[in-house]
């Protein structure tokens, strides 16, 4: 894929509506071809991330996640569907995004990501997406992201909230501080047990498509230039309020 490959007549079509906004138009399409995620989590928030990218045309989405497709995901995990349950989560999304836009190149690592492969296989993406549920994989993503120098967007969700900001610790704001950092904004992690698992203390199923909506739009963003990301800004969703709102932060050492 080089920058002046055109796109077919289907693709035009199929883009149209990307084409005609200023923000994105021709360069910005190709830029979201050219554009390889990987998506941490084929769950709640890696469903709408997942079906948006690839309606979006990304080029590449990667998949990481080591679960099967269960009866109780399929309240929120829209990606995944009745008839392919007992199927493994990667597989299972794979097929969507085929059927979404058979442009997308689809990547399954159907494996935990860790210590010891996260940076082989983040080597092959230029953008992280971080959908999972729990802390250790969290701090793990942001840790790989700023070693590999690509951006990072990471949200998470609970009961009837949520929240997601973007990370690019290695970069400088346009003051010529240093970004913050994961840690800067969670210096560590909460005691196990703490905070209750979606399986312990339930979540609605709409708040994972607000937060994975959003985060999938700030993707778009990155990739194609067009706005302003949550960079050093948590974005907070209250559903039961209908309310959001925002808390700043910076880089503390």
């Amino acid at each position: 894929m080089t920058d002046s490959e055109p796109f077919s007549a289907e693709e035009i079509e199929r883009y149209a509506r990307h084409i005609v906004l200023p923000e994105i138009g021709g360069a910005g399409q190709q830029a979201l071809k050219r554009a390889r995620v990987l998506v941490i989590g084929a769950g709640g928030l890696g469903s709408p991330v997942l079906a948006y990218l690839a309606a979006a045309g990304i080029g590449t989405l990667g998949i990481a996640d080591d679960d099967g497709v269960s009866l109780s995901n399929l309240q929120r995990q829209v990606i995944h569907d009745s008839e392919t349950l007992g199927a493994a989560k990667t597989e299972s999304a794979a097929r969507a995004i085929a059927r979404i836009n058979p442009h997308v190149v689809s990547r399954r690592y159907n494996e935990r990501l860790k210590a010891d492969n996260i940076g082989d296989i983040l080597a092959s993406f230029d953008l992280l997406i971080d959908g999972s549920d729990n802390f250790d994989t969290r701090y793990l993503a942001a840790d790989a992201a700023e070693h590999a120098e690509i951006p990072l967007v990471t949200g998470a969700v609970g009961r009837f909230d949520g929240s997601l900001t973007v990370l690019k610790p290695y970069a400088m704001d346009d003051s010529g501080k240093p970004n913050p950092r994961y840690r800067d904004l969670y210096p560590k992690a909460p005691p196990a047990g703490l905070v209750p698992s979606c399986a312990e203390a339930g979540v609605i199923g709409p708040v994972t498509g607000v937060i994975g909506t959003l985060m999938a739009m700030e993707a778009v963003k990155l990739i194609t230039g067009a706005g302003a990301p949550l960079i050093g800004r948590l974005l907070l969703y209250d559903g039961l309020g209908a309310r959001f709102d925002t808390i700043a932060y910076a880089r503390k050492v």
